[in-house]
């Protein structure tokens, strides 16, 4: 199959053909990677396109499971990379043991969980952190992959001899039931442990997280659909819930929703998600009561002021009165969008800048009635004949000094430095990702 790379077309044909036939959906993992594991299943049973594997599968379903099999590869172990697992035992796990109450439940997710060894590893860290009988009244571990045989394996809890040598001998003997080479998870601490079907892309987070452990799981998808599901995650964990992830894996485009507790273990903690209001300037910025008792000052000269701070402004920024009038613009704003001063005072709906770059008028109505702030991350901005650019679109309700809603600021940053960078960061990450899947999977 060596012209595998050309067959781009065939490919998307069987990609679709799996998503209706087993409802499993591949369009968000890296195609590149999806095609050599594929191709290299094609190969394996000696046929040359992936149409032709398409008609072999629709005779032949049983077939499937070899496939899943190749895709996801599925290479774990108990305590996997024990320098970070030693970390976590260490230092996180009493810390969220001593952040919670006594008489509440510490809920743990075990992501991509494959075979079960990564599940039963944190029932082995908490029981021993928390005594047997707290670690039953208080503990409870989801498990979840998309693979079904996977997770019918991890469901008995039983390995081969070999497979335990990873684990301290006090905790193999203490956790483990053995019979020949027969190595079965006790009863009492696997029922802790709930094992299900779940699909990342598609399926809604488990919620209320101290710890969620998803490891070298996400490196299978592309960049977009990673932001995706560390947007889920973030959503997923509590306030000072901890995201735990593989040696391959890095939050290169998330620093917004994580932050980095021990960068080589891949181990993070959730950050709240900014206010808007601090990129405000200080004499808009709502409920600012300073300003408003200051009555020293008059009126045109708190306008002059105002218009001076939001000159200055080293961001792009327009000011709409509760009617969508534009009432200001700094600098910055006129000067990327081709503002004039006829242009204040109009309907903002009138103006190009209202649905480009971006489609604004709805996200308005919604900033201006609920009172949340929205960002827009990562606009593209294509004019023609100049270089592309890359803005967050951040629109925040405008209070007066008697919290009444006054209008809207929509402030334009312009990050297209930083998702070049980014992107670049992506690409160099991505090319280690692939030779790291190459040499687990030999």
């Amino acid at each position: 199959m060596n012209d595998i790379a050309e067959q781009g077309q065939g490919f998307q044909a069987l990609i679709d053909f799996i998503k209706r036939s087993r409802g499993f959906d591949f369009t968000g993992y890296k195609p590149t990677s999806l095609m050599r594991r594929i191709g290299k299943r094609v190969e394996t049973i000696g046929l040359q396109t992936f149409g032709d594997y398409m008609d072999y599968l629709e005779v032949h379903p049983e077939e499937f499971s070899s496939l899943f099999n190749t895709i996801l590869i599925n290479v774990t172990d108990f305590f996997r990379d024990g320098e970070a697992w030693n970390y976590l035992v260490a230092e996180v796990i009493p810390k969220i043991i001593a952040e919670k109450p006594q008489d509440q439940s510490l809920r743990i997710w075990s992501a991509g969980c494959a075979s079960g060894q990564e599940a039963y590893t944190l029932a082995m860290a908490l029981a021993e952190a928390l005594g047997e009988e707290q670690f039953h009244q208080r503990v409870k571990i989801y498990a979840t992959d998309v693979d079904e045989e996977d997770l019918s394996h991890a469901r008995q809890g039983v390995y081969k001899e070999k497979e335990l040598e990873s684990i301290p001998t006090e905790l193999r003997a203490k956790y483990f039931e053995v019979a020949g080479t027969r190595c079965t998870f006790r009863a009492e601490p696997r029922r802790t442990v709930i094992f299900g079907r779940h699909d990342l892309i598609q399926d809604a987070p488990i919620s209320r997280l101290n710890l969620l452990v998803c490891r070298n799981t996400l490196m299978y998808f592309n960049a977009e659909t990673q932001n995706r599901v560390l947007a889920r995650f973030h959503f997923a964990l509590n306030d000072n819930g901890f995201l735990f992830l593989g040696k391959a894996e890095m939050l290169l485009t998330q620093a917004n929703l994580f932050a980095p507790v021990n960068l080589k273990g891949r181990i993070f903690s959730k950050l709240p998600q900014p206010s808007l209001r601090n990129h405000l300037p200080p004499l808009v910025q709502p409920g600012n009561a300073e300003a408003a008792a200051n009555t020293s000052l008059t009126a045109a000269r708190d306008g002059r002021l105002r218009d001076a701070a939001l000159d200055v402004m080293p961001v792009a920024q327009v000011v709409l009165d509760l009617q969508g009038t534009l009432v200001l613009a700094n600098e910055h704003a006129r000067m990327f969008f081709a503002l004039s001063p006829k242009d204040l005072g109009r309907p903002f709906q009138d103006l190009e800048l209202s649905y480009r770059p971006v489609e604004l008028r709805s996200v308005l109505d919604e900033v201006i009635t609920t009172r949340r702030p929205i960002t827009l991350r990562e606009v593209e901005w294509a004019v023609p004949g100049k270089e592309t650019r890359y803005l967050n679109v951040e629109i925040t309700s405008l209070l007066d000094t008697t919290m009444i809603r006054a209008g809207a600021s929509i402030c334009f940053v312009d990050v297209t430095r930083y998702s070049r960078l980014r992107q670049e960061l992506q690409r160099t990450n991505q090319e280690l990702e692939t030779a790291y899947e190459e040499l687990q999977s030999k």
